[in-house]
């Protein structure tokens, strides 16, 4: 008698035919051999075999409930016998089993839209993208194994369908009461984030990291002029830094900016030992922190003053922000040059500067300065003592009301689809 050849080795070994052979004859003796099931159930599949792979699949499947691969083949076995209803099922159970599985969500996307729902569908096929391209996979046709290469050309073009009729939706009342001429460069910022667009950047330091409006005046800093409210924000200085001092002795109200040690590490470097980035936040991610402006009358006054950067979730931030002695905030980047950002130096010790986009600044106490921070930029302090500048999130001048209007209701939109998205 001959001894039985492994299958996994054969497969293994590139001898797909001869394992999956093995397999059938070991399922003889061992009808419930998982590894067995699966093999000979791909394998009848192959051969274009579905009712035989749906009943190999389907008994593996209620053996390893939670094996999301399983679930997926048997997906792709009852959809080759006709049973959309059942493959849909099964493609649901795999993404249940194992919400990072793209390729199952994929095929779940598939057949949602195949049933007329599409909504739910171009939910599924953006998460599926989102997983394979955070994880390298299905950046392009190299990348993207052939069998599939249909189906994820697909849900790009659906998915960037979708998102261009959602924000055309949401535009639609803007255009109407400003005209679509008003909202030619945020139409094109849009195309650019879906990938419809490729962006031109007239100057090759700017780099946003994730929404470019292209076509706005570009420089590392703002000049002064454009900006009607600085002589009056100037002049509340003494009260502004009479309400610092009286909040700087203590810890109460005062964040750290980067929320882990782990970020501190990547972004922050320190001369004097540990360094520290925090501060006493008045707007964190769009939220009003009642109890600092409540502690900061005039301050809170003079920022309301200001055009903020208004958009539910994103902005603005604004802050009395504390340098620590010798804390240095490493090069990086803002998100969108929608935003402008402002600080007003309140303690600047000497051997303290601002660089954006390779454009030294040194602050001058009360003189308040305006840039652009989707250029690289950092910012040091390299004295003993303590740096604090009062910084807000304000609206490029350069922008007209009917756009910023327009990119508080997309990049809310965009917010809301992220949640969505997680949420999936």
């Amino acid at each position: 008698m001959t001894e039985e050849a492994d299958p996994e080795l054969l497969l293994a070994q590139g001898r797909i035919a001869e394992a999956e052979d093995a397999c059938e004859r070991r399922l003889q003796n061992s009808p419930d051999d998982i590894a067995a099931l699966k093999i000979a159930g791909l394998g009848a599949l192959r051969r274009a075999l579905p009712g035989r792979a749906i009943v190999l699949l389907e008994r593996a499947a209620r053996i390893a409930p939670d094996d999301s691969l399983t679930l997926h083949h048997l997906g792709r076995a009852r959809e080759a016998g006709g049973d959309l209803e059942g493959a849909l099922a099964a493609d649901e159970a795999a993404v249940r089993a194992d919400p990072a599985h793209a390729a199952a969500r994929l095929f779940y996307a598939k057949g949602l839209e195949r049933q007329g729902r599409p909504e739910e569908a171009l939910l599924q096929f953006t998460r599926a993208l989102k997983d394979a391209q955070r994880d390298g996979l299905w950046l392009d046709a190299a990348g993207t194994p052939e069998p599939l290469r249909p189906l994820v050309e697909h849900a790009v073009l659906a998915v960037r369908r979708g998102r261009r009729a959602a924000f055309e939706l949401l535009l639609g009342p803007l255009k109407r009461r400003y005209g679509a001429a008003a909202l030619g460069r945020v139409e094109a910022a849009i195309r650019i984030y879906i990938g419809e667009q490729a962006p031109q950047y007239p100057d090759a330091r700017q780099r946003p990291t994730f929404f470019y409006i292209p076509g706005l005046p570009t420089a590392p800093y703002f000049d002064r002029r454009l900006f009607a409210w600085i002589g009056a924000y100037e002049a509340a200085l003494p009260a502004i830094l009479e309400e610092l001092q009286a909040l700087l002795p203590g810890e109460r109200g005062r964040e750290r900016v980067f929320g882990s040690d782990a970020l501190e590490e990547e972004n922050l470097r320190g001369q004097y030992g540990q360094p520290s980035w925090n501060g006493y936040y008045f707007y964190r991610y769009g939220v009003r922190r009642d109890d600092n402006c409540s502690a900061c009358p005039v301050t809170a006054a003079m920022l309301d003053s200001l055009p903020l950067i208004r958009i539910r979730e994103h902005g603005p931030e604004v802050l009395f922000s504390v340098f620590t002695p010798g804390t240095q905030l490493l090069p990086h980047r803002g998100v969108t040059n929608a935003r402008a950002v402002s600080h007003l130096p309140l303690l600047v010790p000497p051997d303290c500067a601002l660089e954006v986009g390779g454009e030294q600044h040194v602050w001058r106490k009360g003189r308040v300065v305006v840039f652009d921070d989707t250029y690289e930029h950092q910012a040091w302090n390299r004295s003993p003592e303590v740096r604090v500048v009062l910084i807000a999130d304000i609206w490029n001048p350069h922008l007209t009301d009917a756009e910023t209007a327009a990119i508080t209701d997309v990049i809310g939109k965009i917010g809301d689809m992220r949640i969505d998205l997680e949420s999936s």
